[in-house]
């Protein structure tokens, strides 16, 4: 009916409202639009290369997954318009704190040699470890998965690795996003966007202000290159012509998922230990990220023999002949978080560290210095 008024109400403009030299501009009548359209194939969202029956089919081959991630204080997730979330009832004071990230070039290794699922757990390890750095506890996440024509299949193995992903960080998957992009996309590409919320006691919150000189840090090994520096890494295999096969040594320690340090951590954190400051080795490596959290006045030093370097990165080295300060500063090198404690306080976070079989150990320092970080 709108469409009928609109075209009864049009006039052509008076002349003397006309350019010089304009011609007027019949429109077709509404009876002629109507006899065009019957006579053109009609056009649909999945000609378009939309397919709204596959994406419908994906959210409910996912329900059960999700589900599983569920927490107590979610009162309504996936199928709304927004999820609904209570702040837990133990926080008397409470904070929150946010991150966003992606997993980067290493998409393309993933989805070259289908394997995919460890993809989703990389999303959120690179959310939920961001916002462990504040001693925050990681409370609900959501998804962005982004593809010219939706694989559900491929899907369905992604989110399947993100919700594996929050049941280790302990957060729930409240929902999230599946854009089918026709022409945005090379066939079979996709793209992963990540967004965490997380809670912290406002009183308890760790931002780096009470490190000084004196205290040590304590590391937590990766498990590989973790979701960084995958570009140089894409680079190196290039430039030596080698093929990743999917079921090779190589892809198994280039494609290990990003080590989610979430639980151990807050479980040291509220057994006593007081730990002043937290990074979480990412993009910039150790040199880029160790000393972020450090007050003006102080600097890391960092014993290089004090761990055994993984043999990926030897490799990474060797085959590109990528200097000793580029690895430090691209690639985690086998130190994926990183803990600032009192010197009398590190045995004993150590020891309860291992309690969750993790392999701690003490990486370095904190001296008088600039915020930089020194190696030794």
């Amino acid at each position: 009916m709108v469409i009928l008024l609109a075209w009864a109400n049009y006039r052509p403009l008076p002349c003397k409202m006309r350019p010089a030299g304009a011609t007027t501009r019949r429109l077709p009548s509404p009876q002629q639009t109507f006899q065009d359209m019957a006579t053109k194939k009609s056009l649909t969202y999945a000609a378009a290369g939309v397919d709204i029956d596959a994406g419908d089919a994906l959210v409910d081959d996912i329900k059960k997954i999700v589900k599983s991630t569920r927490r107590p204080e979610v009162l309504a997730g996936v199928g709304g318009f927004g999820a609904l979330v209570n702040l837990p009832k133990k926080y008397k004071k409470p904070v929150l704190v946010s991150g966003t990230d992606g997993v980067g070039t290493k998409l393309r290794l993933g989805i070259d040699t289908g394997r995919v699922e460890g993809l989703g757990i990389d999303l959120v390890a690179m959310c939920v470890n961001d916002v462990l750095v504040n001693g925050a506890e990681p409370l609900f996440f959501l998804d962005y998965y982004a593809t010219g024509k939706l694989d559900k299949k491929v899907a369905a193995q992604v989110i399947k690795g993100i919700a594996n992903g929050c049941k280790q960080a302990g957060c729930a998957l409240v929902g999230g996003e599946t854009a089918e992009m026709p022409g945005m996309y090379h066939d079979g590409d996709f793209d992963l966007a990540g967004f965490c919320v997380a809670v912290a006691e406002q009183s308890k919150l760790i931002d780096g202000t009470k490190i000084k000189p004196g205290d040590v840090m304590v590391a937590l090994p990766s498990s590989g290159p973790h979701s960084n520096g995958y570009s140089l890494i894409r680079k190196i295999l290039a430039v030596n012509h080698y093929k990743l096969a999917p079921k090779s040594e190589l892809a198994d320690a280039l494609l290990a998922p990003t080590t989610i340090y979430v639980k151990p951590v807050l479980k040291l954190i509220e057994s006593g230990i007081t730990v002043k400051g937290m990074a979480h080795i990412t993009g910039g490596g150790i040199t880029g990220n160790l000393t972020r959290c450090f007050p003006k006045g102080t600097a890391a030093v960092v014993d290089l023999q004090s761990w055994k370097r993984p043999e990926v990165f030897n490799w990474l080295q060797k085959e590109g002949g990528v200097a000793d300060d580029e690895m430090l500063r691209v690639f985690n090198c086998g130190v994926g978080f990183v803990m600032v404690v009192p010197r009398l306080q590190a045995d004993r976070a150590i020891a309860e560290l291992k309690k969750a079989k993790l392999k701690p150990w003490i990486l370095g320092e904190v001296i008088k210095g600039k915020q930089d970080v020194r190696y030794a």
